[in-house]
């Protein structure tokens, strides 16, 4: 059995409608021409590489705050998707249960596109986060994590970290940021997505500057708090990138199909809430 043939959950894609739901004015970027990506565009990609679920992710990028699209497609899914939402820090815990309601199993917070100064007054929300059970997912990028960490250690909120932390390639493993997020793993709270692997390495050698990346994440957190995503529909990437020859990717970095069987299926059902 190949990977095209094995379950799988992609934990790690956007939805961009903008006919059906207008993007948000504040939205840092406004994905268009083949960026868009709507709901049943995703399904037939989804059909068509054997992905059974996937976990949604609202992003900053289009719609900013407002999660019209994301919602909808939790609502009309047909139980295929959870989402991951995006939240003004004062949000209330009644707002947050409310989405927790309608399939939002976290919050997303970008420290790579905003800065690690956004994260400055979320105390509260991620007290909330963990009151309900919900991810408070981050996606930092080089050594952020260094200015994060003790934010990040001192919640007691379940926490997702996005694209293996988006390293600096050229700095080897061993760079500070990457050594931070290896040692969150001592925390039993965090997972991290061995995803993105586009966003930090060079497109045409993707297997040979993520493999080191992703062998010590898995080392570190085990296949129990690891997850895989493609982040279709690839927005803003430089050179093109497609779904089979991520797929093709995850199998070559996981060659043993029980190993990608946990960090395809089994983990992410268990993380998220899967039937």
């Amino acid at each position: 059995m190949n990977i095209f043939d094995e379950p799988k959950i992609d934990c790690h894609n956007h939805l961009f409608d903008p006919a059906r739901f207008p993007y948000h004015p504040d939205a840092p970027y406004a994905p268009s021409g083949q960026e868009v990506a709507t709901q049943e565009q995703f399904t037939q990609v989804m059909d068509a590489y054997g992905v059974q679920h996937a976990l949604l992710v609202g992003p900053n990028s289009g719609y900013h705050t407002d999660n019209r699209c994301l919602l909808h497609a939790l609502a009309t899914g047909q139980g295929r998707f959870k989402g991951v939402a995006v939240v003004e820090a004062g949000i209330h815990l009644d707002a947050l249960a409310a989405l927790q309601a309608q399939g939002v199993v976290g919050i997303a917070f970008n420290p790579a596109l905003y800065g690690v100064a956004s994260l400055k007054d979320v105390d509260g929300l991620f007290g909330k986060l963990a009151e309900l059970g919900l991810f408070a997912q981050v996606q930092v990028c080089d050594d952020q994590l260094l200015e994060l960490r003790r934010l990040l250690e001192g919640s007691r909120a379940r926490l997702l970290i996005d694209h293996c932390g988006r390293p600096d390639v050229a700095a080897g493993v061993q760079q500070p940021g990457f050594q931070a997020l290896l040692q969150l793993a001592d925390s039993g709270r965090a997972s991290v997505k061995l995803s993105g692997m586009q966003k930090f390495a060079a497109s045409e050698a993707l297997l040979e500057q993520s493999s080191a990346y992703v062998h010590a994440l898995l080392e570190a957190f085990g296949a129990d708090a690891c997850v895989w995503g493609s982040d279709w529909p690839f927005i803003r990437q430089r050179s093109r990138v497609d779904y089979g020859p991520l797929l093709k990717l995850a199998e070559r970095l996981m060659p043993d199909a029980r190993l990608r069987r946990t960090v395809m299926w089994d983990t992410p059902r268990r993380l998220f809430g899967f039937a």
